[in-house]
């Protein structure tokens, strides 16, 4: 006589089938492993994950108080600054920092000024060139030292640098350090100056800073 076979009970031919599946999924996602995030080659500059991705490329925020914020622009007030391209009024700066990018979604944190290609930029203070960056933001960019290290001045899309100009050169008030352009992400047919100011913290880092607004660093100077 033949012996009945005994069937498998539900259960477990449900869990064999969800085992199957498991290793069919795993199989399909093995070796896909996350993608390295894109355009951060190496460079001797600290990695660009350290510096904000914004349009400009401007030093990553880090949030200082609305008091120490207003402490630093009032100690800026007492250096000999100028305005970076000759001619520029500071008025057309007022409410430039408060402006919204991309689509609303983050400040300006700077001013743009335009100029015609090739006008030179100015450095606003004496200092030292702190860093010679180049960003697909902000493309040609100067990132500048204040004598104490305490503030950095930061000058993007230009055209060109000054001639021999290089990290750690000391440059005076006034002197020519590069010409504005549109390198970088600004619009092709519209020149101009992005620059920025920021206070560093105990390291001096010039990628790191908090934004500060230029009109009210440079109100009480009028068309210098």
């Amino acid at each position: 006589m033949k012996r009945a076979r005994r069937r498998g009970s539900p259960v477990a031919s449900a869990l064999v089938a969800c085992t199957a599946i498991g290793f069919a999924l795993g199989w399909a996602f093995r070796g896909h492993a996350p993608r390295p995030a894109e355009g951060l080659g190496a460079t001797n500059a600290p990695a660009l994950s350290q510096i904000s991705t914004s349009a400009e490329s401007q030093p990553v925020t880090k949030g200082v108080a609305t008091t120490g914020e207003t402490s630093a622009i009032e100690q800026l007030r007492h250096h000999d600054l100028r305005v970076p391209i000759d001619g520029a009024t500071v008025e057309t700066f007022k409410g430039q920092f408060a402006d919204r990018r991309e689509n609303g979604n983050r400040p300006h944190e700077a001013v743009d000024i335009l100029a015609p290609r090739n006008t030179p930029v100015h450095a606003v203070e004496s200092g030292t060139i702190a860093k010679l960056f180049l960003s697909k933001a902000g493309g040609n960019t100067i990132y500048e030292y204040d004598p104490s290290e305490r503030f950095c001045y930061y000058y993007a899309h230009l055209e060109r640098y000054a001639d021999g100009l290089k990290d750690g050169q000391h440059v005076a008030l006034g002197d020519v350090i590069g010409f504005v352009g549109t390198s970088g992400n600004a619009p092709p047919d519209t020149p101009h100056l992005h620059f920025a100011v920021f206070a560093l913290g105990p390291t001096h880092q010039w990628w790191k800073g908090q934004p500060l607004d230029p009109y009210l660093v440079f109100e009480r100077r009028g068309n210098e």
